[in-house]
């Protein structure tokens, strides 16, 4: 996958409010899809399928532990396309 490919995963991921609070809340540390719920008041399913959005983007990855999955930001992830962007600002086709 190119750069330009990963930064528009990345656009795709941070693109909604909702995607937007959900990575805001997780940045505190790892949360329960229980927990996200509570935290940006939005039914369990619509922030399950906002995290399948923040995942398939690489910017959310989940832990399962016991019956529980927690969801934590993919630092290591998001500083590597940082890092390529400020790299490669400019290369990209518009």
């Amino acid at each position: 996958m190119s750069f330009c490919d990963e930064i528009q995963k990345l656009g795709k991921g941070i693109g909604s409010n909702v995607r937007y609070k959900i990575l805001e809340s997780l940045l505190k540390g790892p949360l329960t899809v229980g927990e996200i719920v509570k935290s940006i008041r939005l039914s369990q399913p619509a922030v399950s399928q906002h995290l399948k959005t923040l995942k398939a983007c690489q910017l959310v990855s989940g832990q399962k532990r016991g019956k529980e999955v927690f969801y934590s930001v993919n630092v290591k992830h998001m500083a590597k396309l940082l890092k390529h962007f400020i790299a490669n600002i400019g290369k990209c086709p518009r």
